[in-house]
Formats: C-alpha cells, structure tokens, sequence
C-alpha cells in the first residue's frame, strides 16, 4: 500500500493513495460504543455543554452506520441523529426530536446545516467514504510535535455539499488526520478542525479524544471530547433502526 504511494506519479494519484492508505489502516473495526461531551463555545466566550453516546456499526461494503443519542442537559434529552453513509451517493440521516415525538428526515439539500446548533454540519457527522471525494496531495509540512505531514486537498462530487474543497494534514507515521481546513462555497474559508489526544485501540486503531471545530466567519467553536471508548460490544442492524430512534434516552 505505502509502495502505491511511492509510485504515484500525479499528485491526484498521490492525494487519492493517501487517502486510501488512511482508510484501509481504519477498517476491521467492527462496532464500537463511546460517550462525548459537546461544549458550545459562541463568539462572546460563554460555553454550554452536551452529554452524548454514540454507537457505530461497520458495514462491510459500504460506510458506516452510527447513533449518537443526547442525554442532557434536559431540554435536549432524547434527542438523536441516525446515520447511514453510504460509499457513493447521498447519505441517509434521520433526526429524533422528543418535543415533536417524530422522526424527521434529513434532505440531501439541507446536509451543510449545523447539527444541533454546533459548528458540525450534518455532512461532517458520518464516515468520510473515498469515492465521494477527488484528490489532490500538495506538499509534506511539519505538524504536532517532531510529526511531518502530507498536505492534501479533497473536492466533494456531491453539487450539494456546503464546502467547496478541504484541505487535510495527515501524518506520515501513522496516518492520523490532525488538521482540516474547509472551504465554503464561495471559496473563502470556513472552519478548521483540530484532532489531537490520539489514543491506539485493538493495537492497531487510533482515535482522537478531542476534536474543536472553529468557525472563522462567526467567531464560534464546538469541542467534541471522546471517553469510554468500548470496542466489539455486538452491535448489530437492529440497533440502528428508526424505531430505536423513538426509543432512544
């Protein structure tokens, strides 16, 4: 695989072997279980905090499914976003709003909205699958602590997403995504998205424990930060149904 990406000679060949490489160093997972705390950060400094647990199930050829259900405080209690990336083509994604006891659909047309009022869009919530995406590596750069990176950007095909590109650092060693930057529409620039505190789980599967995306434009910032981390805990289909959405607390 690593041969692959010596060998590419484009850097649209090299940008998609390194996206490759990084996916392939994820899959085998099977499911995992983990809570993560939300914290709302607006431009003034004043923060609000969210508790949730989330679930993902991986699909074997095709992406991800996940549950990630609020827990509190109270008057987000019960909510829930289900999702179902699918490698090419549009996602599925229902949200569970309690006030209204009813499952609502996520449009295709509105995936660039902020999810739960955060600054993670709808889009930015399942698995990032390969094909959805065209490729193109630019440079290698330090990044972290004595790491070096390759700098790559990524074009969504979907007409519909609310970025126009997003340029990534992933590291050499590892290949962990530690930094991303997204370009609106208009081609100015979004949001960043900081990873750190990687952990290695099952010896072989890196995740970040923090995550902050910061909104350049509004002055905003959303902290996700992950904890009990359980793997291979025998989730199956039926723990991501709509039906379990109704059931979610």
């Amino acid at each position: 695989l690593f041969s692959g990406y010596v060998s590419a000679e484009t850097p649209e060949e090299k940008g998609l072997a390194i996206a490759k490489e990084d996916d392939t160093r994820d899959n085998g997972f099977g499911d995992y279980q983990a809570e993560l705390v939300m914290t709302l950060k607006n431009r003034q400094g004043e923060e609000s905090s969210r508790h949730i647990r989330n679930k993902t199930l991986e699909v074997e050829g095709d992406g991800d499914k996940s549950i990630s259900i609020f827990s509190r405080p109270r008057d987000v209690k019960g909510t829930a976003l289900l999702n179902f990336t699918h490698k090419v083509g549009n996602d599925d994604q229902w949200l569970y709003l309690p006030a209204l006891k009813r499952v609502k659909r996520i449009s295709s047309a509105n995936k660039s909205g902020s999810f739960m009022g955060s600054e993670f869009a709808y889009e930015d919530m399942g698995s990032q699958e390969i094909d959805k995406y065209t490729y193109r590596y630019l440079r290698d750069e330090p990044c972290g602590e004595n790491w070096s990176c390759y700098v790559s950007e990524r074009f969504p095909r979907d007409r519909k997403s609310g970025y126009s590109r997003q340029v990534s650092w992933v590291d050499k060693e590892h290949y962990r995504i530690v930094r991303v930057d997204y370009y609106d529409r208009k081609k100015s620039l979004l949001k960043t998205l900081e990873l750190g505190d990687y952990r290695l789980y099952l010896e072989r599967f890196w995740r970040a424990h923090t995550l902050t995306m910061t909104n350049h434009q509004t002055e905003k910032s959303t902290t996700l930060e992950w904890e009990k981390y359980a793997f291979n805990v025998g989730l199956t289909d039926s723990d991501f149904t709509r039906q379990v959405l109704k059931r979610a607390r």
